[in-house]
């Protein structure tokens, strides 16, 4: 299968609702809340022919070393705020890493127990990170798709809250909840790109089920003023659903195996981010492990903290067959998802 491609169904005409005003009003209200920073990277945007690079750097958000915290956050309140009055709850995720540890963060902080499913190629680093939360961790001998299955099992065998990060026809209004959460990221770049006097050409998102990918395309695709700037997503190579999915104009399952991308390394697409996906993505690009580490490398001789799902935009700028033109007048953004101390 081909490593990057234009999307073909992409539809200019195409807009939906924008994400509700009060996430980020939430967010604001939220101990130890600051907009994470917004890099600006003038050599490489120089190396790469372009006029200028920004990453927004989620690699401390809410004490947290990923952008996960917004979604989490959002979603466990409007969960426990739905079952209000049941007494302490158990709230139940399946993750490859940064959601489950955020979901575990947040339950634990309104005072409820969480149990958090994860797949057999999960670093133990990262299921060390979310039982350090309080939370109970179990590993399933599987991929991510099978750590979903088992925690949607467990939540409807014992009556516990499912908070997961990825839809599915029938369960899609928690999903949303975390995409709507994940919008204050994009209203902080607003603000921050209009104080640096720039304007986004082409925005790189990190993906895996395609949830952030998801709110990235409602923010720039929203109402009768959508945005012109291009949203392409990135992937790791051995778990590329997005791209196989756009391809073949319809969702496709892929089989995965174990990359340091760790927190992309998802094989079926979210029901609820396709719609969005096939008609509002511009471009798919899949980058290899050892892109990856590289442009970590890169971008932390430039200040940029970055694991590899968060350098993944970058090593996707340096792809040979990048399917999106880039001028010496084109301002790039990466959003770098996650920092090195995310497992």
């Amino acid at each position: 299968m081909t490593s990057a491609a234009v999307n073909p169904s992409r539809d200019p005409a195409w807009s939906c609702r924008p994400a509700p005003a009060e996430v980020r009003a939430f967010h604001r209200a939220l101990p130890g809340y600051a907009p994470t920073r917004l890099a600006d990277l003038p050599a490489l945007a120089r190396s790469l022919g372009v006029a200028r690079l920004l990453a927004k750097d989620e690699s401390n958000r809410l004490g947290l070393p990923a952008f996960k915290a917004l979604g989490a956050s959002w979603a466990v309140h409007r969960a426990v705020e739905r079952a209000q009055g049941q007494g302490p709850l158990t709230i139940v995720t399946a993750t490859d890493g940064n959601h489950g540890r955020a979901v575990a963060r947040f339950a634990r902080h309104l005072g409820h127990r969480a149990e958090i499913f994860v797949p057999q190629t999960i670093p133990p680093a990262a299921v060390h990170a979310i039982a350090a939360e309080g939370a109970a961790v179990t590993r399933i001998a599987g991929d991510y798709d099978a750590a979903v299955h088992a925690a949607a099992r467990e939540s409807g065998r014992c009556g516990a809250l499912l908070v997961q990060d990825t839809a599915w026809p029938g369960y899609e209004e928690v999903p949303g909840w975390i995409v709507d959460g994940y919008s204050t990221l994009f209203a902080e770049l607003d603000e921050q790109l209009r104080a640096a006097g720039a304007r986004p050409d082409v925005v790189l998102v990190p993906t895996g089920v395609g949830s952030l990918l998801q709110a990235a395309l409602t923010h720039y695709r929203a109402g009768p003023s959508a945005s012109p700037t291009a949203v392409v997503s990135v992937e790791p190579g051995s778990a590329a659903c997005v791209l196989a999915s756009v391809t073949a104009g319809h969702p496709v399952t892929v089989p995965t195996s174990a990359t340091n991308m760790a927190g992309l390394n998802c094989g079926t697409v979210s029901s609820l981010a396709w719609p969005h996906i096939e008609r509002g993505l511009d471009a798919c690009v899949a980058v290899d492990d050892s892109a990856a580490a590289r442009a970590a490398h890169d971008l932390s001789a430039y200040g940029v903290d970055a694991g590899p799902c968060g350098a993944a935009p970058q090593a996707a700028l340096r792809h040979p067959a990048f399917p999106l033109p880039l001028t010496p007048a084109t301002t790039v953004v990466l959003l770098i998802t996650e920092g090195s101390a995310a497992a």
